[in-house]
């Protein structure tokens, strides 16, 4: 076998002093009522830079067991536990007698509950796909992206790219976070990937943002990667030692896609660019991961008051019926594969041998 290639090393060091972690630490209780408190935080301020101070990324784990390649290896509790609700919802995905389920999925990042004050488009879109899913008997999962401005200790923590020193070292589900060490806690794809899991068919309403998704979105698809090819076994690689992961992949790997399979179904909207490249770029995304577009209405693209004002977007919106009603066709679309792919039917692609699985 080949020599396996050099770990490359060299950023500059992100550790903190103490002072500088203390300021920082701190930040999180600025509101006057933690005033009285100071003792406490004192205490809680020397704990957590102890934890800082030796890295105790996972302070609680288990030993991996027999399924797993090294059995006495330490695992985090809390991966373990969302590896268990993700086999607990495959099961459920899989079970020919469950009803069918839609991940129904709002990228917009506004939400009424907080500035601006009012309702995305997204919503109101994904209302009229929800109410078609539930004519045809499909258990709908909703999910509002714009919790992640709206709701407090949501978050979704960047992707580290783990993929890029080895695909091997992309663990699934992803084992970066929570990272106690480094206060990276809270983070929602722990719930997300089981969501996943248990879906029959995906649905994504977003606007444009820049020419792009909104952020929330793309945190979420970047965190996502470990779905197209992740590891589900981090030991072995002993967590994180890419030396190991490059020489895993380096011998072959086999890409498992943990989504591959299920339908999809893509609705973004705008008012003056982007929407044709954002459309592309989620349905490129998706069918990278194996899942399936539900024919032609499922890919679609349309304009809200085309360089109209913003403040009567909505008004355009209310005035739009064919968009409405294409919008539902894609609704529609979506129950029809999932239920022909429940039913048996296959891609014609779906046992050819991949000569470039990446």
């Amino acid at each position: 076998m080949a020599a396996v290639p050099e770990v490359r090393k060299g950023q500059e060091s992100v550790q903190l002093t103490r002072d500088e972690f203390a300021r920082r630490f701190r930040q999180q209780f600025y509101d006057p009522v933690f005033e009285l408190l100071q003792e406490e935080i004192d205490k809680l301020c020397a704990a957590a830079w102890d934890g800082y101070e030796n890295a105790r990324k996972s302070p609680r784990t288990l030993k991996a067991g027999a399924e797993f390649a090294d059995p006495d290896f330490d695992l985090s509790v809390e991966w373990l536990a969302t590896r268990d609700s993700i086999e607990a919802a495959g099961q459920r995905h899989h079970d020919p007698a469950s009803p069918s389920r839609v991940l129904l999925i709002s990228g917009a990042s506004r939400n009424d509950q907080t500035c601006p004050g009012e309702l995305p488009k997204s919503i109101r879109l994904l209302r009229l796909a929800r109410a078609v899913l539930e004519s045809r008997n499909i258990e709908v999962d909703v999910l509002d992206l714009s919790h992640l401005s709206a709701q407090y200790g949501r978050r979704i923590l960047p992707c580290k790219a783990c993929v890029s020193t080895a695909m091997p070292l992309c663990h699934w589900p992803c084992s970066c976070y929570p990272n106690h060490s480094l206060g990276q806690v809270h983070d929602w794809m722990n719930e997300l990937y089981p969501r996943f899991v248990a879906a029959h068919g995906i649905l994504i309403v977003t606007p444009v943002y820049w020419y792009q998704s909104p952020s929330g979105l793309k945190l979420l698809m970047d965190r996502l990667v470990c779905a197209d090819g992740g590891n589900p076994d981090p030991t072995t690689t002993r967590g994180k030692d890419p030396r190991l992961a490059k020489q895993l992949e380096l011998a072959g790997w086999h890409y498992p896609r943990h989504l591959a399979g299920r339908a999809f179904a893509v609705v973004v909207h705008g008012d003056a660019a982007g929407v044709e490249t954002l459309r592309r770029a989620l349905v490129d995304w998706l069918t990278d991961m194996r899942l399936v577009q539900a024919g032609d209405a499922a890919a679609l693209d349309r304009y809200v008051g085309y360089y109209g004002p913003y403040a009567s977007s909505h008004e355009a919106l209310d005035a739009d019926f064919p968009f409405q009603e294409e919008v539902r066709n894609a609704a529609r679309a979506l129950a029809n594969e999932i239920q022909m792919l429940r039913q048996g039917r296959r891609e014609p692609d779906e046992h050819l041998h991949d000569p470039r699985p990446k």
